[in-house]
């Protein structure tokens, strides 16, 4: 268990770690994103090793990656500004 998750945090930093070298013009400072990543990682780790017991170790690299990219996912801005009007201006 503790090597799962010693794995899983520094997934879940590498993850992160590019996602800051990848579109750091739409997410908010290095100072959330990182930790961020590695939480969902670990996060993701307990969730699946609670699901489906100590059996294998990728399942649970692989669950504890899918949860950390989706809480960076939910760190990231729209691209750009939205062109449409409002019907009611």
């Amino acid at each position: 268990m503790l090597l799962e998750a010693l794995l899983a945090a520094m997934l879940g930093l590498a993850l992160a770690w590019a996602a800051v070298h990848r579109v750091p013009h739409r997410l908010p400072g290095r100072v959330l994103v990182l930790p961020t990543g590695v939480a969902g990682a670990l996060f993701g780790a307990f969730v699946t090793h609670s699901a489906l017991g100590a059996g294998s170790l990728l399942v649970v690299l692989l669950g504890s990656a899918a949860v950390s990219s989706a809480s960076l996912s939910l760190l990231l801005r729209p691209a750009g500004r939205l062109r449409g009007r409002s019907a009611t201006a």
